[in-house]
């Protein structure tokens, strides 16, 4: 990839981060990354901001909070259901 096709790598970056896209690809993204200053950048900063997200996603929640959400979760659902039910 030239520098003409930084839109299309942009696109398709969070797809090349998660190696979810073809090889040839994944292959033409890495080039244009390697070539091309700006996207590189762009790579770097979010290869970091999905990294932290990864790291802070892997925390457990207290069990009290934990144990409230599932409550509020089911409350709803059985609400949503019984409505469903009466129209």
């Amino acid at each position: 990839m030239s520098c003409d096709n930084c839109d299309e790598a942009l696109q398709n970056l969070y797809l090349f981060l998660d190696q979810e896209i073809d090889t040839a690809s994944i292959e033409d993204i890495q080039d244009h990354i390697d070539n091309c200053s700006s996207c590189l950048t762009a790579y770097d900063l979010e290869r970091v901001v999905k990294s932290l997200v990864s790291r802070s996603c892997a925390e457990k929640a207290p069990a009290p909070l934990r144990d409230k959400v599932l409550f509020t979760i089911r409350s709803v659902h059985v609400e949503v259901t019984e409505k469903r039910r009466t129209t």
